[in-house]
């Protein structure tokens, strides 16, 4: 009975491992001495020169959330694409109006301008 939790239990130790090793490593092996510019906030090469709880503009939101959805769309077709094959015509007729739901729901963004960056 137990011996069907090995593998699990080899699956967790190996993350564990590959997690926490390079970190123990990083403490034992590394040098540890701070100094003023490492400790110093860093953002894109410069100092910072605004507060960081400053507003966002609503668009950048907007092309966040565009990505993410389509990003996941990119992520539903390849196991589509997989299993083709074994879904047949239904399984094609699905996913083309998923792509069409999106498609028309990419337009409809394009037209009222969220795309548009001043």
């Amino acid at each position: 009975m137990l011996e069907n939790y090995f593998p699990i239990l080899m699956f967790i130790l190996v993350g564990l491992l590959v997690g926490l090793g390079p970190i123990i490593l990083g403490k034992i092996v590394a040098p540890h001495r701070p100094d003023e510019q490492k400790n110093s906030p860093y953002e894109c090469g410069f100092e910072a020169f605004e507060d960081a709880r400053m507003k966002f503009d609503v668009r950048y939101y907007l092309v966040a959330i565009l990505f993410i959805l389509f990003d996941l769309e990119i992520a539903f077709l390849f196991p589509w694409a997989v299993v083709l094959k074994e879904i047949g015509l239904f399984g094609f007729v699905a996913m083309m109006v998923f792509l069409a739901i999106l498609v028309v729901g990419f337009i409809y963004e394009w037209m009222k301008g969220a795309l548009e960056w001043e």
